[in-house]
């Protein structure tokens, strides 16, 4: 295992210096499903919730919640993202609870010193929060679940996939 890096050599937390490392294009991809009962994707797919369009808004939510990463994450650089994509899919098939979800799956590019990781999991996570705030009043039940990188490139470690051997 990898040592910890946002540790000096006497334990305080720091911001990892990378001033030598070269600049290499970057990408990461981060996925989270929040769960709802039907009644509740459904008026989102006819969009008849209140708020407004909720994927538009998570949809942009997204974006600048990555732009935004190194104020919300303390040891975090700050990045000049080349890009931001965000994209939505349903899941119809209930789970044991009767509900069904919605999967965003948030990809993040940049060409830099350091990933673009927290800045996919940060996208992928407000964007979730953004649809549990838009839909709050008719299903106070939802569920965050699941946020996790899914696949990274870029640098120094190369190519880094979830469930590869």
């Amino acid at each position: 295992m990898d040592e910890l890096t946002h540790f000096s050599e006497n334990g305080r937390a720091r911001m990892v210096d990378v001033s030598d490392k070269p600049d290499t294009q970057r990408m990461a991809i981060a996925s989270g499903v929040i769960r709802m009962q039907p009644a509740t994707l459904e008026r989102i797919r006819a969009g008849t919730i209140a708020k407004g369009n909720v994927l538009a808004v998570a949809d942009v939510a997204a974006v600048m919640a990555a732009k935004r990463t190194a104020e919300m994450i303390p040891m975090c650089h700050s990045l000049p993202l080349s890009g931001v994509e965000v994209a939505f899919d349903e899941i119809n098939e209930a789970d044991a609870s009767g509900c069904v979800g919605l999967r965003v799956i948030a990809t993040t590019k940049c060409v830099g010193q350091t990933g673009v990781e927290m800045e996919a999991l940060c996208a992928a996570s407000t964007a979730l929060l953004t649809v549990y705030d838009m839909c709050k009043a008719m299903d106070r039940g939802m569920r965050i679940e699941q946020i996790q990188l899914e696949e990274k490139h870029g640098g120094k470690s190369g190519i880094w996939r979830r469930g590869a051997a």
